[in-house]
């Protein structure tokens, strides 16, 4: 499942170094994580990057873009060509 930041987003920008996939950009009023290169941190990290230094909680899975582990390694290897 790809993540999503959510209206609790305060804008501070501490994920956006944190992700390895650059999947996140600042968008018009909150950061925002593009699915299509969101991979959790699967093949990267234990856990996402973004989510353990979030100072507010506003990054959570997004319902609307569900994948498995398997799918999010995948895509890893899609974006990186391994």
């Amino acid at each position: 499942m790809a993540l999503m930041i959510n209206e609790e987003c305060i804008a501070c920008g501490i994920c956006l170094p944190e992700c390895p996939n650059h999947a996140i950009s600042e968008g018009d009023l909150i950061y925002v994580i593009d699915p299509k290169l969101c991979t959790e941190c699967v093949g990267f990290y234990n856990e996402p990057q973004c989510v353990a230094v979030c100072p507010v909680e506003a990054i959570v899975t997004d319902p609307a873009h569900k994948e498995s582990k398997e799918e999010l390694l995948e895509k890893k290897k899609h974006i990186y060509g391994e």
